[in-house]
């Protein structure tokens, strides 16, 4: 049997941080909640809900030191508008290289973790 990813893993030394930034950004719900660790799940009866892979944020005692190894790429339909909403729940633009060509926006989360926000499919493209 082939295994499937259940949960993404973000670290933080206040994990109510970047969890309420990412259940306001995704409209995902929280499903368990303690000092150390909270999970967010997608919006029950929802498509993504049993697919898309949880995000449990967890509690460590250090902070985040450089570029993140590992990070979520969001696509919006519409991405100037998403990418000042982000803003507005407190996400900001960082640059992490880059450079002007690019057709992604990099940003960071209220914790520092990095994020993208991707440009809107066109006809014809494919995830």
């Amino acid at each position: 049997m082939t295994p499937r990813i259940q949960a993404i893993a973000v670290d933080s030394t206040d994990p109510r941080v970047p969890a309420a930034f990412w259940e306001k950004a995704l409209g995902w719900r929280r499903t368990h909640e303690e000092d150390d660790e909270i999970v967010l799940e997608p919006p029950a009866g929802s498509a993504e809900e049993g697919v898309a892979p949880d995000l449990i944020f967890l509690r460590v005692p250090e902070q985040k030191q450089l570029k993140n190894r590992l990070h979520l790429d969001l696509r919006p339909e519409d991405q100037d508008a998403e990418v000042a909403r982000l803003e507005g729940l407190g996400a900001t633009q960082i640059s992490v290289g880059q450079g002007a060509a690019a057709t992604w926006v990099v940003m960071a989360d209220p914790d520092g973790n990095e994020f993208c926000v991707l440009r809107a499919l066109r006809p014809g493209d494919s995830a």
